[in-house]
């Protein structure tokens, strides 16, 4: 009976440090209205996976790791530029304390989607905002 009741505390503990779930939110946008945001996450051991929605798009995280109470992710999102098209690199950093994820946010790159070239980028400043989880 006592090794069921600590296995069971066990699982307890070890579901409530999965972050796999619907977070949602809202971010400040550029002309600093703020914007819906929710982010699908699934957790698998240290490695993080799921899709970014926003209210027009939805968007792969393509890397995304958890170590040390430390969450980081990078999303990969589509963007257009007058007549081209451009895939941004966004990181996503921060943690969570008492069911609340704290993050930052910063623009890593922005590419061409035809030729691969860095495309020409407006300096964007680093944006922190915070994330309940819904399911």
């Amino acid at each position: 009976m006592r090794s069921l009741l600590l296995l069971l505390i066990s699982a307890a503990s070890l579901w409530a440090d999965d972050l796999t779930g619907i977070w949602t939110g809202r971010i400040p946008a550029r002309n600093g209205d703020l914007q819906d945001i929710a982010f699908q996450i699934v957790q698998t051991g240290s490695k993080i996976s799921g899709k970014l929605y926003g209210d027009y798009l939805s968007s792969p995280i393509v890397q995304g790791l958890v170590a040390d109470g430390l969450l980081t992710f990078v999303v990969a999102s589509s963007e257009q530029a007058g007549n081209q098209i451009n895939i941004a690199r966004i990181r996503f950093t921060g943690k969570v304390k008492d069911g609340v994820m704290d993050l930052l946010r910063e623009r890593e790159a922005s590419i061409d989607a035809i030729n691969g070239a860095n495309a020409d980028q407006r300096p964007t400043p680093k944006v922190s905002f915070q994330l309940k989880r819904l399911l």
